[in-house]
């Protein structure tokens, strides 16, 4: 089960790449996170902004497949925001 945590109690990391896909309904957060970390370079973080709490069941399966690491996922008010480590590099 993916443990989300209220917003500031996540990685401590800091982010190198930011995408805000508030507003946006799946398949479009997927999506815009895969065409993001295909241009990013191992060991790169990306922040996601995303509202639809479906991004809590596809994103984990998305990076499944990626090679890549979700970090955190931090919850504000109906917003959340994962951290997302790049392993694989132009995946």
């Amino acid at each position: 089960m993916l443990e989300v945590v209220p917003f500031g109690e996540g990685s401590a990391l800091k982010p190198t790449h930011s995408l805000n896909v508030l507003g946006f309904f799946c398949p479009v957060p997927v999506a815009e996170t895969r065409k993001i970390l295909l241009q990013m370079s191992v060991g790169e973080i990306l922040e996601v902004w995303a509202d639809d709490p479906e991004v809590l069941h596809d994103m984990p399966l998305l990076l499944k497949r990626c090679g890549d690491c979700l970090l955190s996922v931090e919850e504000r008010i109906g917003e959340y925001r994962l951290l997302i480590q790049v392993q694989q590099g132009g995946v």
